[in-house]
């Protein structure tokens, strides 16, 4: 099995920054042979993916509403995933986790994900 542990979350004002990282153990596991993806679930809303990252080349995915203030980034030789979240604002607030898969295209669909850690709130005040 994979295990995934996200951080990083917390309380800023609108216009800050965090930066949220997202470890992966588990035996044998190599962020190579992986993508990670970045979800969110606000209050009330189903919960929606907004990033992807290929642990081999890369590569990344961004959904409009992020593009452009998100930026996705890997360290595979710590098997650690950042989201690096810019000008932040209140409609970020929500509960995010990222996800794992095997062997599979960069995607923000959650059917597409096998592992998944407990979720780091953010929290963005106006």
């Amino acid at each position: 099995d994979v295990q995934l542990q996200a951080s990083g979350g917390g309380l800023v004002q609108a216009g800050e920054s965090l930066r949220l990282s997202c470890v992966a153990s588990g035996r044998g596991f190599k962020l190579y042979d992986y993508v990670i993806a970045w979800f969110r679930q606000a209050p009330g809303k189903e919960r929606e993916g907004i990033s992807c990252i290929d642990g081999m080349d890369g590569r990344t995915i961004y959904v409009d509403s992020v593009k452009g203030r998100f930026i996705a980034s890997r360290d595979n030789a710590k098997n650690t995933v950042y989201l690096q979240m810019n000008s932040l604002k209140p409609e970020d607030t929500a509960m995010y986790y990222c996800a794992t898969v095997f062997s599979h295209p960069c995607s923000v669909e959650e059917e597409d994900f096998d592992y998944w850690d407990q979720g780091t709130q953010v929290t963005v005040s106006s």
